[in-house]
């Protein structure tokens, strides 16, 4: 995770502390790219907090973070999991123009709850993201998922299923919201395995290149793996 460990925004499902962040590390691209190397990876997935204080939305390093990791290890497929940007397009070119594997943008949840899981994101928008994504650039992956045990329904899932092909989206993930600490909203149902294959047969069905559903499935679950497509 790039860009601190402070979020502008104060979603409710999430962990991540929401406070004034500091000033992007320019020297954050170089560790990362240490960090790759000492570890052994073939394959990254960069994501970051939102940062809409930041007049592109952390875009600007985004962009050197791929960079930096292309230059150093040519071979590397790279997948960046993106804020909304708060809707820029000039930012979201500038990250694509970095040349990324897979451009991983998730909704989180189904419309009708963000204004409770999401108030300062847009449904809409986080689909425009993808969308342009792919018209910008035909050629990325791209990529979203979203959480269940929020207060969704089956049918909603799979209206959100239907969004997300749409514009285009490769790869899904669907997982369990499970609640980062005890003052974290509780779920409001446990979903069954049956439930989430019969989601993943239904994306399958509906021609996404990969779908991954299961109770502890995340937007990085086997990531490597899944983009095999």
């Amino acid at each position: 995770m790039i860009l601190g460990n402070i979020c502008t925004r104060n979603c409710t499902f999430c962990g991540v502390a929401h406070a004034q962040p500091s000033p992007p590390d320019p020297d954050e691209p170089k560790r990362i790219a240490e960090a790759v190397g000492k570890l052994g990876l073939t394959y990254v997935v960069i994501t970051s907090v939102t940062r809409d204080d930041l007049p592109d939305g952390g875009a600007r390093h985004f962009a050197e973070t791929i960079k930096t990791l292309r230059l150093t290890y040519s071979t590397l497929n790279i997948e960046v999991l993106i804020p909304d940007f708060e809707g820029n397009v000039d930012a979201l070119k500038m990250v694509l123009a970095a040349h990324p594997y897979v451009l991983n943008h998730n909704l989180e949840t189904v419309p009708r709850l963000y204004s409770k899981v999401r108030p300062q994101a847009n449904y809409e928008r986080s689909l425009k993201i993808l969308n342009m994504a792919k018209e910008i650039k035909s050629e990325v992956y791209t990529k979203s998922g979203f959480m269940v045990g929020l207060g969704e329904t089956d049918e909603e899932v799979v209206l959100a299923l239907e969004d997300l092909r749409k514009v285009d989206c490769d790869i899904v993930t669907i997982g369990q919201y499970l609640p980062p600490s005890i003052i974290h909203p509780k779920p409001e149902r446990y979903v069954l395995p049956e439930t989430f294959e019969k989601w993943k047969s239904i994306g399958k069905q509906m021609g996404f290149k990969k779908i991954e559903a299961g109770p502890f499935v995340r937007s990085s679950y086997q990531a490597k793996e899944t983009i095999n497509v």
